[in-house]
């Protein structure tokens, strides 16, 4: 098999290549991006950590109020905060909350787009599939070194590879609800003279709502998956407090801040997944 070994081909070294070559000719697109991206995040902090905790408290109560109409969410809403309080770890759910609300942000701002123009064009979506399928299974810590490169250490990288992980699920779920629109739903709007675009907004998002909301809670569970992760490349938030125990062995410590993961992770599955489902 040395003949096989001898003639490597060399991904690696192209990787590599393609790398320094953005690093030398786009480097004003990175650090644009890289401002913008800080803009965003140091907004959503500011929202979440400018007021009282029981301030952002009252405002996500009141938020599980207008989703679900529930008084049980309302009242598991403030529940898990308050433990979350109670456990020390409201400035790093800040950090996380806005990891999350930056990612969805960025994510459905591309997915949306990208899954409706996938539907509409099949050879576009077949082009799409394979680049999703790797986007998806790469081993997310590959993201991190390219993520370093680009944007140095800091929340940034974290969302950058935070969103390269997870925007394929919005996309996938557009693109399912979009092409799953009944035949007959879009010939009655054409009989009626809809254009494509009124068709769009009036037959076919309406009728894939429920599909890219699935996108939504997908994109904020993932997200919320890659907190630990962010934590390696500086991004702050309850990723920190997780690496240190990994690192010290903290038994404790790394119990306490995984189970306000956990918290936090059901919260929102809770206030963010379709009415049908709860």
């Amino acid at each position: 098999m040395d003949w096989l070994t001898d003639n490597k081909i060399p991904i690696g070294r192209w990787s590599r290549d393609v790398v320094e070559w953005l690093i030398d000719n786009a480097a004003w697109f990175f650090d644009g991006l890289a401002n913008a991206l800080e803009l965003m995040i140091d907004a959503f902090l500011w929202v979440l950590q400018t007021p009282h905790p029981l301030v952002i408290v009252g405002a996500f109560a009141g938020l599980a109020w207008l989703l679900r109409r529930s008084l049980s969410a309302v009242a598991l809403t403030v529940a898990c905060f308050l433990f979350i309080i109670n456990q020390g770890y409201w400035e790093e759910t800040t950090e996380t909350l806005t990891l999350v609300l930056s990612a969805c942000v960025v994510c459905m701002a591309v997915g949306v787009p990208v899954g409706i123009a996938a539907a509409h064009r099949p050879k576009l979506y077949a082009v799409l599939r394979p680049i999703l399928d790797l986007m998806q299974t790469l081993p997310t810590f590959v993201y991190l070194i390219p993520a370093i490169v680009f944007f140095g250490i800091g929340m940034v990288p974290g969302l950058i590879a935070t969103t390269i992980f997870v925007v394929p699920a919005p996309i996938r779920l557009t693109h399912l609800g979009i092409s799953s629109t009944p035949k007959s739903l879009i010939e009655a709007g054409e009989a009626f003279g809809a254009t494509g675009s009124q068709l769009l907004w009036k037959v076919e998002l309406p009728y894939a709502l429920p599909q890219i909301m699935a996108g939504l809670t997908q994109t904020i569970m993932l997200s919320l998956s890659m907190v630990v992760i962010a934590a390696l490349v500086g991004a702050d938030g309850l990723g920190v407090p997780v690496v240190r125990a990994l690192n010290s062995v903290n038994t404790a410590l790394g119990f306490e801040a995984g189970f306000v993961i956990v918290i936090l992770a059901i919260l929102l599955d809770r206030l963010f997944r379709a009415k049908d489902g709860a």
